[in-house]
């Protein structure tokens, strides 16, 4: 597909379930997500019930009712429900595999240079303690497609590399990582942790199929769940080894029992996930994921060609899955900061979109969710080859 045109828009009513500011051109679903109002309400429902009966609901019945919700991500995602944990954030999922492994002095973990920082601090505190080696393996950009990504990664492993751990899409390039080929090329010793955090409704998920020890994601993303919501999904020969970061009452029993219990919380995130799986089926969760790949798709071509820049990633979208990042023009620079262009976009056009730097560059996010048009990116358009005439 050439991505010449963009795709239809869902419907108006659609787009209302979502309590955007209306004169906003919001293209960053990508950090926080957007949470639909049937999903807040299940959530307030949820909150309402517990508070009714927070004894019986939270003392006595909360593991079975948990349950429930992860036997709802086992059957969209893949796996044994049992497998999956709750956690509030991917990046808890990380530290609590981090924090899990018996790690020696001079074992090694391997991450790449797109690595999302705060990830990439939890494997440096976690190498001061142990006497582990961090290993930050240079991806550059532009690739021209998936094996660019993988080999410098598979070039980089030797006898003493405990861990790798590879976003399945990173956080600042957008850009999708083959995990499946990187798991099928790893020798014996090497585990495998995948950073899903912008994976759960933006493709074809089955985290089975990919055969990691380790899998984390986000679900207030491309989910649209409510925030707080994640899970780290653990394979079955692992399980009775990880544990979450809040040791409590119920260390040592299991697996199951240790996640669902990490001390007094606000429940009321996780028990809403089902209600935002159902407002995804209910739209249909393939046609929400291709409309989304082909507007990102679509927005990054037109940002790419409109602006007369390199494409960091091929055209065909072929690495994309619901965000595109591109490398701005470096006249841009007369901003000073990353901070200062992103709010001048938003002072004076009203844009919500993430500048960042990143290998010596300053990048510029798209993401493309069921609430955005198509001219929310001819808008950003505009307004960037303005700046860049000066």
């Amino acid at each position: 597909m050439a991505f010449e045109q963009p795709p239809a828009p869902f419907p108006p009513e659609v787009r209302s379930e979502f309590g955007l500011d209306r004169g906003m051109v919001f293209l960053n679903h990508g950090s926080f997500g957007s949470v639909p109002r049937s999903v807040r309400a299940a959530q307030d429902g949820w909150r309402d019930r517990l508070e009714s009966d927070p004894i019986e609901l939270i003392g006595r019945r909360i593991g079975e009712l948990l349950a429930e919700v992860k036997r709802d991500l086992a059957t969209m995602f893949g796996g044994a429900a049992e497998s999956y944990g709750f956690v509030t954030n991917a990046t808890e999922g990380v530290n609590a595999v981090l924090r899990s492994l018996p790690l020696a002095q001079g074992d090694e973990l391997v991450c790449t240079s797109h690595v999302y920082f705060a990830v990439k601090q939890a494997m440096r505190s976690r190498c001061l303690e142990s006497g582990a080696v961090l290993r930050e393996v240079s991806v550059p950009l532009p690739v021209r497609g998936a094996r660019d990504l993988i080999d410098p990664v598979m070039a980089a492993i030797g006898p003493n590399t405990r861990l790798v751990l590879l976003d399945h899409v990173s956080s600042a390039t957008a850009t999708r990582f083959p995990v499946e080929d990187l798991r099928a090329r790893l020798p014996a010793h090497c585990l495998l942790l995948v950073d899903g955090a912008h994976a759960p409704g933006a493709m074809d998920l089955r985290i089975d199929a990919i055969d990691a020890e380790f899998y984390t994601a986000n679900l207030h993303k491309w989910v649209m769940a409510p925030r707080g919501s994640a899970f780290l999904r653990v394979r079955g020969d692992w399980m009775p080894r990880v544990h979450p970061c809040v040791i409590s009452h119920f260390f040592g029993d299991g697996y199951e029992k240790e996640f669902d219990w990490q001390g007094t919380r606000d429940f009321s995130a996780w028990l809403a996930v089902p209600a935002a799986l159902k407002f995804l089926r209910e739209l249909g969760l393939q046609r929400v994921i291709e409309h989304n790949h082909w507007l990102a798709s679509w927005a990054h071509r037109q940002l790419v060609e409109g602006l007369g820049i390199e494409p960091a990633t091929p055209l065909d979208g072929s690495c994309l899955t619901c965000m595109a990042s591109i490398r701005l023009p470096e006249t841009l620079r007369r901003f000073g900061r990353v901070e200062h262009l992103q709010a001048d976009l938003r002072a004076r056009e009203r844009i919500e979109v993430p500048v960042m730097e990143w290998d010596g560059g300053w990048w510029l996010r798209i993401s493309a969710a069921v609430h955005n048009l198509p001219e929310h990116y001819e808008v950003l358009l505009r307004a960037l080859q303005a700046r860049v005439a000066g």
